[in-house]
């Protein structure tokens, strides 16, 4: 008989799972958005006639200060939203690949699953169609769903949960950066870090390392796989 793993027994009530979408629900290493990275900083050259490493720069400053850089872009520089979501997100995802194991997972996991992302619709659904996990999800939450408020904003994770219809303490939710999963916990989910140290380029004052606070997050994990291995297993045992 497989022995239960106590430390996720505070998991057994969750009926409504929440992921956060880009370094998540793939692995890190495999770089994708390293090209959502870049783009960004084309964008902004281009747009603010800026040279590639003045714009790296302010991106930086304003992903540090505000949890995403398109929020300084909108609040100090008139950017248009969607504009830059379509530049940024027209990456190639050739180097995703169908998640078999993930796909299983999934499936085994009882209960509504949710993408909640900070990126567009349309580059969540191409993500999770390489993937092959789509089918999973009953809904796509958008970062132009929360009226493009970051989701580490009380307020954007508020308008989250009201319109995914959803009770808050009877949902997790999964996210690689740390801050993100303030709001949840405050709401009462419960909150599972997904450590990655691949973020090439970015300052050691990123958000999810800004604070040795981590009282907001029940578990950490080194991937996503890794835990959702050990929450099914519990999950079937007698």
């Amino acid at each position: 008989m497989t022995t239960p793993d106590r430390s996720i027994f505070d998991l057994d009530h969750v009926d409504t799972w929440v992921f956060d979408l880009d370094n998540t629900l793939y692995p890190a290493e495999i770089n994708l958005f390293d090209q959502v990275d870049q783009r960004m900083g084309e964008f902004i050259a281009r747009e603010l006639d800026l040279s590639f490493e003045d714009a790296r720069r302010l991106q930086k400053k304003y992903y540090i200060e505000y949890g995403t850089t398109l929020t300084g872009l909108v609040s100090f520089h008139g950017i248009e939203p969607e504009a830059f979501l379509d530049y940024v997100h027209d990456i190639d995802v050739s180097m995703i690949k169908p998640s078999v194991e993930l796909d299983a997972l999934l499936a085994e996991l009882r209960g509504r699953k949710i993408v909640f992302t900070n990126g567009s619709l349309a580059h969540a659904e191409r993500v999770t169609a390489a993937l092959n996990i789509g089918h999973h999800f009953h809904q796509i939450y958008d970062i132009a769903a929360a009226d493009y408020m970051p989701k580490h904003e009380i307020q954007a994770f508020e308008k989250f949960v009201e319109r995914a219809n959803f009770e808050p303490t009877t949902g997790a939710m999964f996210d690689d950066i740390a801050r993100n999963l303030r709001p949840a916990h405050a709401l009462g989910m419960k909150t599972i870090w997904i450590r990655t140290d691949h973020k090439p380029g970015w300052p050691k004052t990123s958000p999810d390392r800004e604070s040795d606070d981590k009282s907001f997050i029940d578990h950490e994990a080194d991937d996503l796989l890794s835990f959702l291995k050990r929450l099914n297993n519990n999950n079937s045992t007698p």
